[in-house]
């Protein structure tokens, strides 16, 4: 085992609780801190592949995402007007139990993984993050925004996106690229026919719907956009009606009904992603910090947990120090990592360009063929 007994987690978000989950497993004792003082997430749903379900057993919380959520087998793909033109099947890799797929609101799973997370005896500091990172030979030396001091054997920066341990370690890492799409989401009443995810295909955008619990479902819409430009909520309802116009059957119904009060979210898609080194010293990198990407794939919030799975093993594997035990994770999660960005990007381009649905029918299953191999 590498000696590591103290870690501290910037960033409270699916990653980081489940590193810190992981990590208090194996004994190690974990500071958690989280800037936002209320540890909130916004209240769309989210898409879970059965590689993030078998990721999400691991970490040990599957059955309340299964509870709480709704999962199905299968995704269904059609036309912008409802015809069904593929099916797109999901293995019961996390188990015979547990199907293929689901979701569940993030604020219901941001719930239940904060509760594991102060179960396992993670010391949870919520309105803080760090001002600044020394590091040592042997040591990490970490000021907080309240003034006070941490030491510690490894930092790992959970913090997203816009990772602020990435720019402090980093300076010359990728910064975060504008995709050209912004994804849309809505929670809705779900029909009694909505057993599973489908997929609309519009001539430049996507417009899908997904369970998210028995009374409830969410829209999701990927538009095409030029510009990375900052829209006011208070037009994400009309604005939303309108992108949707060249839908019909089921994705029309769910536009004729939005308003303001089907808690619609909006944000730009960027995409950032470092082949390496994903660590330096005693600071590690993992989830959205190393490898954010779109949601084409359903696979962000999995290849994070999946990042947490394999740095709690690296690092209590052997013996064989802390840098060989880093270095073992940065090699065992780079491949994956870059293939869900990548592919990611590229079903986001045929959507732009108005491609072929059957070169994006292609890659997705194809891609989703390969994160089913284990990790």
């Amino acid at each position: 085992m590498a000696a590591v007994r103290k870690v501290l987690v910037v960033g409270g978000g699916i990653g980081g609780m489940s590193t810190a989950i992981q990590l208090r497993k194996a004994g190690i004792e974990v500071d958690l801190v989280e800037q936002d003082k209320d540890w909130q997430v916004y209240g769309a749903g989210i898409t879970i592949s059965g590689p993030t379900l078998r990721a999400f057993k691991t970490i040990g919380v599957v059955d309340q995402i299964v509870q709480l959520g709704f999962c199905a087998d299968g995704c269904s793909i059609a036309l912008a007007n409802g015809q069904v033109i593929g099916e797109i099947p999901t293995p019961r890799i996390a188990g015979p139990e547990i199907p293929g797929g689901g979701g569940i609101m993030r604020p219901v799973l941001a719930r239940i993984l904060s509760q594991a997370t102060l179960d396992a005896g993670v010391s949870v500091r919520l309105g803080q993050t760090f001002v600044s990172i020394e590091q040592a030979a042997d040591k990490v030396h970490v000021t907080f925004t309240d003034g006070s001091l941490g030491e510690y054997d490894l930092v790992v920066g959970a913090d997203g996106l816009h990772s602020k341990v990435r720019t402090t370690v980093f300076p010359d890492a990728p910064k975060p690229k504008f995709t050209g799409q912004g994804a849309w989401r809505a929670v809705v009443p779900r029909p009694a026919e909505v057993i599973k995810p489908i997929m609309f295909m519009g001539h430049h955008t996507k417009a899908g719907v997904n369970p998210v619990s028995q009374d409830e479902m969410y829209l999701f819409f990927l538009d095409k956009r030029a510009e990375n430009t900052f829209i006011k909520p208070e037009a994400w309802a009309g604005l939303l009606a309108e992108e949707l116009a060249e839908f019909s059957g089921l994705v029309a119904d769910i536009r004729d009904g939005i308003s303001a009060q089907s808690r619609i979210v909006y944000r730009p898609l960027e995409s950032v992603l470092m082949l390496s080194p994903w660590h330096s010293g005693r600071v590690v990198l993992m989830g959205d910090a190393v490898h954010a990407t779109t949601p084409h794939l359903a696979s962000g919030a999995g290849i994070a947990v999946e990042d947490a799975i394999v740095l709690a093993e690296e690092l209590t594997r052997d013996d064989s120090g802390l840098e060989a035990a880093l270095t073992r994770y940065q090699d065992r999660r780079r491949e994956r990592s870059r293939l869900v960005v990548e592919n990611s990007l590229r079903l986001g381009e045929i959507e732009q360009e108005g491609g072929s649905q059957e070169e994006h029918q292609q890659l997705m299953r194809s891609t989703m063929a390969l994160l089913l191999q284990p990790i």
